[in-house]
């Protein structure tokens, strides 16, 4: 069992090195964290979500978390159309359908190093890490997190769990994989491709297929922006939401407020949107589907199974519903 443990963790690791950009590097030697990726047992007080809730927002309100100093933007109820529309369409972004959804606020960014170590300061949040060990680096940056030249930069080598955590603390939550595809493409009748429409991206709209090589400041793509005014939906770093992963879940039907398949799918995968800046230009389409390893609690906690894969192209974003 240990000889087959160690084939599917080597293959699970190459695979996602391979999507993520992660691979050429040497891992660091397993260093125990503080704590679990996993929500505690004991219920922990949420912090509150920004400033005074707004009884009626409109599309592109803005507001800021009080807790991180996260803007976020307000995505209005609505219908979308979801899956592949493009020539590059895969068979797990069909078939099409219209998805209605209820309103919320999306991050305007992904969450930064500075927003995530005011999380690892306050207790609850681990430090980046791949399975125990902790991960200060970037791709090519052997400083990174904790680095006050980076705070305005993606945080990167965060688990599904972590991301999860993050969200909780902040008042906040993972989005589903259909509030993330609307924020991105934006309410019928638009059909983009991309989250600023049909234009083939280059380095004017994206940060992606190694053009600089690793991560950026957040937000720093105005022309990239979705019809909502929500930036780097497209390369950067791939972004975990809250669904887990299965290739056959658009068949299901479901198209009113979808929150996934209410059961974990194989090796507990977790969908990753957006691409990253080492993936291609139709890794970065709005419709396009990823996943990756997520916790896995059935685990032993000296595990890297037990932990989820984390890279140096994933981080996240998060949702609130007031």
């Amino acid at each position: 069992m240990k000889k087959l443990y160690a084939v599917l963790m080597v293959v699970m690791l190459v695979a996602t090195a391979c999507q993520f950009g992660g691979g050429g590097q040497t891992e660091p030697t397993a260093v125990p964290l503080s704590a679990s990726p996993f929500p505690s047992p004991t219920p922990v007080p949420l912090n509150p979500t920004a400033e005074p809730e707004n009884n009626t927002p409109e599309q592109g309100d803005e507001k800021v978390s009080a807790v991180d100093g996260m803007t976020q933007v307000y995505v209005p109820e609505g219908t979308f159309m979801r899956g592949g529309l493009d020539a590059a369409v895969q068979m797990d972004e069909l078939p099409n359908a219209k998805v209605t959804l209820h309103g919320f606020w999306m991050d305007k960014v992904e969450v930064t190093n500075g927003m995530y170590l005011l999380c690892v300061q306050a207790g609850v949040c681990d430090l980046p890490h791949y399975g125990m060990g902790p991960v200060l680096k970037s791709k090519t940056r052997p400083e990174y997190f904790r680095n006050p030249e980076f705070n305005d930069y993606p945080v990167v080598y965060v688990g599904w769990g972590d991301a999860d955590a993050y969200c909780e603390w902040a008042g906040r939550r993972l989005p589903s994989e259909a509030e993330w595809e609307y924020s991105a493409r934006g309410a019928f009748p638009s059909l983009n491709t991309y989250p600023w429409g049909e234009q083939k991206p280059d380095n004017s709209y994206a940060n992606f297929n190694f053009i600089i090589g690793d991560t950026v400041r957040v937000g720093s793509f105005p022309a990239g922006a979705s019809p909502f005014g929500i930036l780097d939906l497209a390369g950067n770093v791939a972004e975990w939401v809250n669904d887990f992963y299965d290739s056959n879940y658009y068949a299901s039907g479901a198209v009113l407020n979808p929150t996934g398949p209410i059961a974990r799918s194989n090796y507990f995968a977790r969908v990753v949107r957006g691409g990253s800046f080492a993936d291609p230009d139709h890794y970065i389409r709005v419709s396009k589907r990823s996943s990756t390893m997520g916790p896995d609690p059935s685990q032993p906690e000296s595990s890297d199974r037990y932990y989820g894969v984390s890279a140096d192209g994933i981080g996240f974003r998060c949702v609130s519903d007031n």
